[in-house]
């Protein structure tokens, strides 16, 4: 069984009898754009929206997101290539440099996410902006573009599980009648996704307490449901020969070493609120003006300050 069916038409049985095919791509004249691409440039769009929109809340600006993005983009897509090559060496070894061919596909989630973190990193400390306030911001853009990004898959036909007879199964028809029922479990993560987002919205609005919590819960959440799922595909990247999925590994260990730091910090450290990157900006005085640059006040009576004429005993002489 391949791991992926672009031709395949689709149907969910719990929903009745009915399927679709819709093509992976679309064709304007010469021009082929990819589903895939437009669902994950929408998905891009909305995160970066979503994240500007709140970044006040935060202690940060709009601009703060924009410009995190020019260095951003880049990293994230190297880290993504990197990751996944890196675990599929054996497709590139007698060819190298076809490593540089991303549009043929080939790129690993986990590798975005750190890729986005070092330029954001690299980008707090030349602004001397709060890292784990801005890490609290943009996980927000992490999940939603995850959530959204998942439906590439199911354009695709690809990310999906193994064979099975469960109630919300999805089965894939190809063209010469063979049927698969497997797991959409591009449909399960996309589903767990959007739950994460609505808690952490609803969350860092009244009970965010430190700088680096809803990146906490993040980490904790997404890695559990991908930890669990991963078990469930049938393309998954391995720890070179050792059995093991390497996303499942990196979700179980994420996943516990939130749960640690939540822990600790709800019950050892008790952060204070004030303390928080937003409520430092906001409890710090404002910039006095230069009074070298400040225009005189008018006089009382509301006539024009007076001119020095030029013969007072204060002047300088040259």
């Amino acid at each position: 069984m391949k791991t992926a069916y672009p031709e395949a038409s689709i149907s969910f049985p719990m929903l009745g009898d009915w399927s679709i095919n819709p093509s992976p791509v679309i064709r304007v004249g010469p021009l082929t754009v990819h589903w895939y691409g437009i669902i994950i440039a929408t998905g891009f769009l909305l995160a970066v929206l979503y994240c500007a929109r709140r970044s006040r809340e935060f202690g940060l600006t709009p601009d703060n997101v924009f410009d995190v993005i020019i260095l951003g983009v880049p990293l994230a897509i190297i880290g993504a290539r990197i990751y996944f090559c890196l675990f599929h060496w054996d497709l590139f070894a007698d060819d190298p440099v076809s490593v540089l061919y991303i549009w043929q596909g080939g790129l690993g989630m986990y590798g975005v996410i750190a890729g986005a973190i070092l330029a954001l990193v690299i980008y707090c400390l030349w602004k001397k902006l709060s890292i784990p306030a801005f890490l609290d911001m943009v996980c927000f853009g992490f999940i939603i573009g995850q959530t959204l990004g998942r439906w590439g898959n199911f354009m695709n036909r690809e990310a999906f599980g193994y064979q099975t007879d469960i109630f919300c199964r999805m089965v894939l028809t190809l063209p010469d009648g063979t049927a698969y029922a497997v797991h959409p479990t591009f449909l399960y993560e996309s589903l767990w996704n959007l739950t994460g987002l609505a808690l952490m919205h609803f969350f860092s609005k009244k009970h965010r307490r430190y700088d680096g919590q809803v990146f906490l819960w993040y980490l904790g959440w997404y890695g559990f449901g991908r930890m669990l799922i991963e078990g469930l595909r049938t393309d998954s990247l391995y720890l070179f020969n050792t059995g093991i999925r390497v996303s499942q590994l990196v979700s179980f260990v994420l996943f516990l070493a939130s749960a640690a730091l939540l822990l600790y910090n709800r019950f050892m450290r008790r952060p204070d609120p004030e303390k928080m990157f937003v409520n430092r900006r906001k409890a710090a005085p404002a910039p006095e003006p230069d009074s070298a640059q400040t225009p005189e006040a008018p006089a009382e009576d509301g006539s024009a300050p007076e001119e020095n004429t030029g013969d007072g005993s204060g002047d300088a002489h040259g």
